[in-house]
């Protein structure tokens, strides 16, 4: 059956459809050889189940890290409550640990497609053209959330000339948005390369003509690969159980029984001053006089405002509690701390029960100062203004003489070297 050639469509979509001449045949040398991509690995099934798995990584990546942003910087019809006291640990280190086990899926999909890069002719039309680009889109934000994620887990910052929280963040819009544009643009494809239905080249140059076809259900090796090479579904195998290695090395930061096994976890949950780490020391934050000043006082800005001394604060009623401090960095480890419910401040201070307050540090600069506290997290009765930790006076890198702890709440939230509480 001989097919008709389309027919031209007028109009704006008619130029952009135009097939663009050909550049000379000479220039298809080195990696632009039709024959030059011949690994049998590479198939619009093995492309698609890739895509598949880089997709619900980065879902479950985008979606665990926009709640984490919306906890700290929440609008007004967002709520998070203050139970269970392990939800916020165990969100964001499901984003950690989804956004490194996302690392071997995205080189295993960019491994496969890469040939790509090089078909031929480059552009077949203006519309073909831009699609191309805007790939550059995807990958681009793709690799750049991985990348400086990592950097910032590592707490290295010296290769980022750009605050990392709001560019993160943004970045990810741009990343999951090219995503689905990516997948409503490839839907056709993607349903057949799932479904396992279509012949799948053996040689891959490109996608025109003269290629080889075999059924994607035939497990001969194809011919030119060496009998015992690595199989399609052995390559996926192999792709899967590294991201899945990944992930539970890197799940330990958060899962105590996997502790012993982590290898990409960037913190030891239980290694730091009283057995818990420390992201921001008092002598970093330039509180290393005002801490420890006998003058020390708690103001509390309420309908009855009052001044309180550390030996009042321990004079007061004394709770303990055993809660986790999780970081946004994915890190958490359970702590018993004592202290007095801020309740009964609130309750001191005069204030509603749907009061809310900001707590503030000794720390006289930095973007986590402060922080709201709001029902029900000021109301909820593990929530305390903590003095002592796992029965020994806080440290002073922990937030001495008196820290917030409260239960889901990330630990840029806990405020430490607490002076004041103040209604809003």
């Amino acid at each position: 059956m001989v097919r008709k050639p389309a027919q031209p469509v007028a109009g704006p979509a008619g130029l952009l459809n135009r097939p663009l001449p050909e550049p000379p045949e000479g220039l298809r040398k080195g990696p632009l050889r039709e024959e030059a991509w011949r690994s049998p690995l590479r198939s619009e099934r093995t492309a698609a189940l890739l895509g598949m798995w880089v997709g619900i990584a980065f879902a479950v990546c985008f979606v665990t890290g926009l709640t984490s942003h919306l906890i700290q910087n929440p609008p007004g019809w967002f709520g998070w409550p203050s139970r269970p006291v392990n939800l916020y640990r165990f969100t964001q280190g499901l984003h950690v640990t989804s956004g490194f086990a996302a690392i071997p899926l995205l080189l295993a999909k960019l491994w496969t497609v890469y040939p790509k890069l090089f078909e031929w002719p480059p552009a077949r039309s203006v519309l073909h053209a831009i699609g191309r680009l805007s790939l550059l889109v995807l990958v681009g934000a793709t690799i750049f959330q991985l990348v400086t994620g990592v950097l910032n887990l590592a707490r290295w910052y010296t290769p980022m000339p750009f605050f990392f929280t709001t560019t993160h963040y943004w970045t990810a819009w741009i990343a999951i948005g090219a995503i689905l544009v990516h997948v409503g643009s490839k839907l056709a494809i993607i349903r057949v390369g799932l479904s396992g239905s279509a012949a799948e080249p053996v040689t891959e140059p490109d996608e025109g003509a003269g290629q080889h076809e075999a059924p994607a259900a035939d497990v001969k090796p194809p011919a030119g690969v060496p009998a015992g090479a690595l199989s399609r579904r052995g390559f996926l195998t192999t792709v899967a159980a590294t991201s899945g290695v990944v992930a539970l090395t890197t799940a330990g930061q958060t899962v105590p029984f996997l502790s012993a096994i982590t290898v990409f976890g960037q913190r030891d949950p239980d290694l730091g001053p009283q057995g818990l780490p420390v992201n921001k020391s008092a002598e970093s934050a330039g509180v290393l006089e005002t801490a420890v000043d006998p003058t020390y006082r708690l103001q509390l800005f309420g309908p009855r405002p009052q001044q309180l001394s550390l030996a009042v604060l321990l004079s007061l009623p004394q709770q303990t509690v055993t809660l986790p401090i999780t970081c946004v960095e994915g890190w958490s480890a359970t702590a018993e701390w004592s202290g007095v419910r801020m309740a009964d401040l609130l309750d001191m201070m005069g204030l509603s029960e749907d009061a809310e307050v900001t707590v503030e540090s000794l720390q006289e600069s930095g973007l986590y100062r402060q922080a709201v506290l709001s029902p029900p997290h000021s109301r909820d009765p593990l929530t305390l203004l903590a003095l002592r930790l796992n029965g020994e006076d806080l440290h002073i890198d922990h937030g001495y003489p008196a820290r917030l702890i409260a239960p889901n709440r990330p630990g840029v939230l806990q405020t430490k070297w607490v002076s004041a509480v103040r209604e809003l």
